[in-house]
């Protein structure tokens, strides 16, 4: 599996996880906060988010093999924008509980989080951050699309048959 959250909860237990939780949040929230407080330009403080978000998901020391990058991406969004952190929250719950795949209900939250911001007059660094972070989300989950379409139909299909 991933280096995650999740498989961190399930492998230790919820304390490890915990920790890990904030450890993936603070990746992202650190470069972004300073970034943003150093008053570089909105696109710098997108780059600052988008690297952190990668460098999450696809770091040199393990490989490439990293995290899926939600947590970073929160960590992101909490140094811009404590309210689009939320929105981006509840984007993320909602499309889980409707799509019931958390997987694919990331991928679309990468999706719809941005065009959400934009809908809600959301503009510089708070705007692009979340389009820089739900880019690298989006690639991020795509490319797992394939595998875990197979594992979800080939798991419905040995519950129904």
């Amino acid at each position: 599996g991933h280096v995650t959250t999740t498989n961190t909860i399930r492998q230790a237990g919820w304390a490890p996880g915990a920790l890990v939780l904030l450890l993936d949040i603070g990746k992202g929230f650190i470069p972004t906060f300073f970034a943003l407080r150093a008053g570089l330009p909105a696109w710098s403080v997108a780059l600052t988010a988008a690297l952190a978000v990668m460098g999450h998901c696809w770091p040199l020391f393990a490989g490439f093999r990293g995290g899926m990058g939600l947590a970073t991406t929160g960590g992101t969004l909490l140094a811009v924008s404590v309210p689009g952190f939320l929105i981006a929250l509840a984007t993320l719950i909602a499309l889980t509980l409707t799509i019931r795949h958390s997987a694919r209900a990331a991928l679309f939250a990468g999706i719809l989080a941005p065009i959400l911001f934009w809908l809600l007059d959301f503009h510089g660094a708070e705007l692009w951050v979340m389009v820089a972070a739900g880019l690298v989300i989006v690639a991020r989950f795509s490319i797992d699309w394939n595998r875990q379409y197979r594992e979800l139909w080939l798991d419905r299909e040995k519950v129904g048959g």
